[in-house]
Order: C-alpha cells, then sequence, then structure tokens
C-alpha cells in the first residue's frame, strides 16, 4: 500500500535569505574585531586595542547577527 506524502520545507526562500544575512553580519563583525598587529614588539598601540571599532561596533555586529539568525528560524512568511 503506497501513501502519498506531500514533501515541503520547513524553511522558505526568505528565511534562507535571513540565514545568510546573520552570517555576513558575524563575518563582517568578526573581521572588524580582527585588529592589525604592529609588528614591533615594543610599541604598544591602544587606540587599535580598545578603540571604537574593536570593543564596540564589532561586538555589535556579531550580536546583530546572531538576532538575524534567531529571527530566520522564527520568521514564518505568509501563505500563499
Amino acid at each position: 500500500m503506497k501513501e502519498n506524502y506531500q514533501h515541503h520545507f520547513l524553511f522558505h526562500r526568505q528565511n534562507f535569505y535571513l540565514v545568510i544575512a546573520g552570517v555576513v553580519l558575524m563575518l563582517l563583525g568578526f573581521l572588524v574585531m580582527n585588529v592589525p598587529v604592529n609588528p614591533d614588539p615594543n610599541v604598544y598601540d591602544a587606540e587599535n586595542l580598545y578603540g571604537f571599532r574593536a570593543t564596540v561596533l564589532a561586538p555589535f555586529l556579531v550580536l546583530l547577527g546572531l538576532g538575524v539568525q534567531i529571527v530566520a528560524i522564527l520568521y514564518h512568511p505568509k501563505s500563499r
């Protein structure tokens, strides 16, 4: 006896776009967090280590990307 099974995806196209956007935001945050290191060990550059970019902007981008991931999982588009 063969049963008729209707296969459907749990996520829609919009969900995958949101997942990709979240991953891009997190990667951008980690790239911004990557501070250039001075090759001279005797020079201490506090502005690069403790500046706005490394301490505020980069973690904000990573957390924003994680928030977009949560929205991507919970988002349910209206059915047609």
